[in-house]
């Protein structure tokens, strides 16, 4: 099981550089989709010696959540938007990726400073959850499209779930579903800010909103 989760941290990183190189719309969106499931796997996974209903309703609603809900209002937001790939972001996508590949390495050095609880024998999970936070913070930095931003919102949120699960373990529902509750608000918010940002600029750069400064 160690092995399993461990190589799903390993896919978790893999998403995130991924996500940091790639200019489709429709694409990031299927793989922010994917580490929703993926977290969702691992967070059974992460506490399968102490399985209960309570931890499988919240691994379920956050699968459908973060990887067909989320997803969906996404796709639709880029359809009504006619937007497909993000063009002349703030930061390159090479440029992007080296800074991933940088992130990674400030990870995996803080991961070492701050170790699991004992009897959590999981290298990996710190380094890749501060990763995958650190590269939603990237996106939502330097990307102009409004919904790039929003997917970095969602990768933070994947992070700060991956950490939960993997540094504390048992988390009160109410608190984990309030989470959930928090960023399924922010992304309809959003997706409303996008039409009404598309329909006044026929485009969604978040950078052209100085414009209604005065």
């Amino acid at each position: 099981m160690t092995n399993g989760i461990e190589l799903a941290m390993i896919v978790l990183v893999l998403a995130d550089i991924a996500l940091l190189g790639m200019s489709l719309l429709f694409t990031c969106i299927r793989v922010v989709a994917f580490q929703g499931i993926l977290l969702g796997a691992f967070a059974v996974a992460a506490q399968s010696n102490a399985l209960t209903p309570r931890l499988f309703v919240i691994a379920a609603v956050s699968v459908a959540l973060k990887g067909f809900v989320y997803p969906w209002l996404l796709r639709r937001a880029v359809k009504e938007a006619g937007v497909q790939k993000e063009i002349e972001p703030f930061v390159g996508y090479i440029l992007s990726v080296m800074a991933g590949i940088a992130m990674l390495g400030v990870s995996i050095w803080i991961g070492g400073k701050l170790p699991l609880p004992e009897g959590r024998d999981l290298p990996l999970v710190v380094p890749a959850s501060l990763m995958t936070m650190l590269t939603g913070l990237f996106l939502v930095a330097a990307r102009k499209k409004a919904l790039m931003q929003c997917l970095g919102y969602l990768v933070f949120e994947n992070g700060i779930y991956a950490f939960g699960v993997a540094a504390v373990g048992e988390i009160p529902a109410l608190v984990e579903l309030g989470i959930l509750l928090d960023a399924f608000v922010a992304v309809l918010v959003m997706g409303v800010a996008m039409y009404h940002i598309n329909r006044e600029f026929d485009h969604l750069d978040a950078d052209r909103l100085s414009s209604l400064k005065g």
